[in-house]
């Protein structure tokens, strides 16, 4: 088995080339998709709209994954409720990196990011009795069944007789990821959003007009922070397991290919390029080759490589927001 986008998708998906036609397929990559929309929200927030480089997303995810999974199932607490501690949790993680790293320079932020990241993954492989480490944590789904069974019952009367088992998932994701990039289009054009453009072209400036960008960068990380809590929640319904290997380093970047491809500043072009990269990074699994796992990095690279070279603010950036490249 390699590893999928979202980890072991051989065990996840399962599907022969025939699934190219397969409604149920492109339902898979579609909930796919809708993560990693909801894990580039925050990432755009950031590289987009602040210019602050977050390596760390991943670790966040991690964060509300694991916050379901084990007060659902160790703690029997309502699964519901878990979402806002989850939530929470992240938000407070958030700033704890934030106080100390964003005073930093961009690069030495960069790096002190994916430690945290690693941290995080690395606690989760190694505190068993909370964790249960590499073996992972089951189990924790069986009221989002109950809700996805609901939801199943209403399209089965309405408009589908016989719905995907994901499809409802499909539904949740996707009116999340509206919800949130409406929330996060909206605010962007509130004073507040405009300090943060402002930080991103030039802190000094922002500085010199009294504006506090540290607190700004502090806000714009935790807000970002509590988005890949959301994402890793979705991820873990998607998988019905919660395992470190889900939360690597390479899903953050992953995440910046699809941010690249999309476009920087464009809040639309996140949802594109996620689901550009989801179908881009699957279509391997259609050629009967060895080495899928390299055959997709190499995908990848070669479409940056094109869109730096053709095209580099993305499909939906404009010029004048590549002020990081600048």
């Amino acid at each position: 088995m390699t590893e999928g986008l979202i980890g072991n998708t051989d065990l996840v998906l399962g599907f022969s080339l025939d699934a190219f036609t397969d409604v149920g397929f492109w339902t898979r990559v579609g909930v796919t998709a809708g993560i990693l929309t909801i894990f580039n929200l925050g990432l755009q927030l950031n590289v987009g709209y602040t210019g602050i480089v977050n390596f760390g997303q991943a670790g966040f995810m991690a964060i509300g994954a694991y916050t379901v999974a084990i007060l659902v199932e160790k703690e029997s607490v309502p699964f519901l409720l878990t979402i806002p501690i989850g939530i929470a949790i992240a938000i407070a993680f958030g700033l704890l990196v934030g106080l100390p790293s964003l005073r930093l320079r961009a690069d030495y932020f960069a790096i002190a990011t994916i430690a945290f990241a690693e941290a995080v993954r690395l606690t989760a492989q190694n505190a068993r009795g909370l964790t249960e480490g590499n073996q992972g944590i089951y189990g924790f789904d069986s009221e989002w069944d109950n809700i996805s069974e609901t939801i199943e019952g209403w399209l089965e009367a309405t408009v589908w007789s016989d719905p995907d088992q994901l499809f409802p998932l499909l539904l949740v994701v996707w009116a999340s990821v509206t919800v949130l990039t409406l929330g996060l289009y909206f605010l962007q054009k509130t004073p507040w959003g405009r300090v943060l453009r402002a930080i991103r072209e030039d802190e000094d400036a922002a500085r010199a007009l009294g504006k506090n960008a540290f607190a700004y960068k502090l806000q714009s990380l935790a807000i970002s922070a509590a988005i890949g809590a959301i994402a890793g929640m979705f991820l873990a319904l998607s998988l019905r397991f919660v395992i470190p290997s889900e939360f690597a380093p390479t899903f953050t970047f992953i995440g910046y290919a699809a941010l690249i491809a999309g476009g920087l500043a464009s809040y639309p072009g996140v949802a594109a390029g996620a689901v550009f990269i989801s179908i881009v990074y699957e279509a391997p699994r259609f050629l009967d080759i060895e080495n899928e796992e390299s055959v997709r990095f190499i995908l990848i690279g070669l479409i940056l490589i094109l869109l730096m070279a053709f095209r580099p603010q993305g499909a939906f950036g404009k010029r004048e927001e590549m002020v990081l490249g600048e």
